[in-house]
């Protein structure tokens, strides 16, 4: 699991061939059609990138650029804003409301993947690094392989994507919402216990005994990765 991607855009077609084309370089992606939507998601966690069309069933894509630069949790939220093609008074209102880029339509899915991937090496490069290091444990995310100690371990798919998830920010707590949300997207069908039960699996992955504190349990919380 990369970098989380939210796309929010009216075009349902739209949006499944930037999921897929996404997909396949590793991010993790949520897809939107609505203002109100894009509110719940932002409520529960701040994606990495967020892919928003200028038009938007409820607010328009620019407004929501500048109500997102004006609130404290979100302005730094990296934004890439899509306007039509002929619209260039959309594309600088964009812009000039905080969008991080702007792409005209048509484009290709190709170009908006290198657009993300160019915004992401600009605001945190760390994201588009294959291995992660924190503290004694390396995660390689090309070779889908984890070390503790120079030690391999040997995780579940769900494990080794909650590991990574938990790794890209060290000590911050996640909530079971968070975490949810970043390992299954929206799928109604799975709950917050299921979380519980892939963080115990995972503590036996990598732990190093009973006393061993690697993930914390923060009551009424929920879970963080070693002490910030």
């Amino acid at each position: 699991m990369g970098a989380s991607v939210v796309v929010a855009d009216g075009d349902e077609t739209l949006r499944v061939l930037l999921q897929r084309a996404l997909a396949v370089e590793g991010f993790a992606v949520t897809l939107l059609s609505s203002a109100a939507e894009v509110d719940r998601r932002l409520g529960i966690g701040v994606p990495d990138v967020l892919v928003l069309n200028s038009v938007l069933a409820g607010m328009s894509g620019i407004d929501m650029c500048h109500a997102l630069r004006t609130t404290a949790a979100t302005h730094r939220l990296p934004i890439i804003l899509l306007v039509a093609g002929d619209d260039l008074d959309a594309a600088r209102a964009g812009l000039t409301a905080g969008a991080d880029d702007c792409i005209t339509k048509p484009f290709s899915a190709l170009e908006l993947v290198a657009r993300v991937k160019n915004l992401l090496r600009r605001v945190n490069p760390a994201l588009l690094d294959p291995m992660i290091k924190v503290g004694d444990i390396v995660l390689d995310r090309q070779a889908h392989r984890v070390h503790r100690r120079k030690k391999e371990v040997r995780l579940g798919p769900t494990e080794f994507k909650l590991l990574e998830f938990l790794m890209r920010a060290p000590g911050r707590v996640y909530s079971r919402s968070e975490i949810r949300l970043s390992l299954w997207g929206d799928d109604a069908t799975v709950d917050e216990r299921a979380v519980d039960v892939h963080i115990n699996r995972l503590r036996k992955g990598i732990g190093l005994g009973k006393t061993d504190t690697v993930i914390r349990t923060v009551r009424g919380a929920g879970y963080a990765l070693g002490d910030r």
